[in-house]
């Protein structure tokens, strides 16, 4: 079953110019406005990774507001506020947050500033690395009072990390391409959470050249590259086709992302780990 939406809303919020996603991820969690005080009781997230982290902490009762492209059914009846890069001020301003989450980009950077002019409490959380993604957690846990929780989750992701790479150790090593969109060709390249994670499964990601995060990958380099494994976490199949026809593509194994796990920093991480290594090696099971 095809995954809709969510690979090219991962780009809208993550695929950054180089600058900014590096100046991002080194202020790392940062407050704009004011900083509540008292006991967080009303929240917007603007990436359905948040919602996730507020969900997964048992804080949902919290939340009032969520991004368009928000699909989890807990908070189907909740407003929505706006998208990664064009968040409405006036949809959040109205529905009163005492905190807002929310990614930061060029983007947004405007109507979020507002925001905060405004005085919203803004907790701003890059995610491009697995390291911002557990930072990202911890903030969020502190800022609703669930540090507890927050450790928990990423105890979890730490504990699976370490038993995969383990795993990873006695196998032989796959030559991977993971795609996002065939037209263009777009890929995971370095400094992604997901090329992070296609190392601690045991591959060398082919892309690992691209020169950025999220690169528009050259098809000859594609060929060139002759990867063993195709991992396909585009939301259209528009120039599939095509790619999957040429030389040194066509001899790969295709498989397709299972589910959003691996697409979506959050607490299912974990889980998108797992099932990268059982794509990678179908053969083989970890527990």
């Amino acid at each position: 079953m095809r995954i809709r939406l969510a690979p090219l809303l991962l780009l809208a919020a993550l695929g950054l110019s180089g600058a900014a996603g590096a100046a991002d991820a080194q202020r790392g969690p940062r407050w704009l406005g004011p900083k509540k005080q008292g006991k967080v009781q009303r929240v917007v997230t603007l990436a359905p990774s948040f919602t996730e982290m507020v969900l997964a902490m048992g804080a949902g009762s919290t939340l009032v507001g969520v991004s368009r492209f928000d699909a989890d059914k807990a908070v189907a009846a909740l407003p929505r506020v706006g998208g990664f890069v064009d968040p409405s001020v006036e949809a959040v301003i109205v529905l009163k947050p005492d905190l807002v989450l929310v990614q930061p980009g060029p983007g947004n950077q405007r109507p979020v500033e507002r925001m905060a002019e405004l005085g919203v409490p803004v907790l701003s959380l890059p995610l491009h690395s697995v390291a911002d993604t557990l930072a990202a957690l911890r903030a969020v846990g502190q800022a609703l009072d669930r540090t507890k929780e927050a450790e928990a989750l990423i105890s979890r992701f730490e504990t699976t990390r370490a038993r995969i790479r383990e795993a990873a150790k006695k196998l032989p090593t796959p030559r991977v391409l993971l795609v996002y969109g065939f037209e263009p060709l777009v890929v995971a390249g370095p400094g992604s959470f997901a090329n992070e994670l296609l190392l601690d499964a045991g591959a060398v990601n082919v892309a690992g050249d691209g020169g950025s995060a999220y690169p528009v990958y050259s098809v000859e380099r594609a060929v060139r590259a002759r990867p063993d494994v195709v991992v396909d976490a585009a939301d259209v199949d528009v120039g599939k086709e095509k790619i999957q026809a040429l030389p040194g593509l066509s001899s790969a194994r295709w498989v397709q992302v299972p589910s959003l796990a691996l697409l979506q920093p959050g607490p299912s991480l974990g889980r998108g780990l797992e099932e990268l290594f059982g794509l990678l090696h179908p053969d083989i099971q970890v527990r």
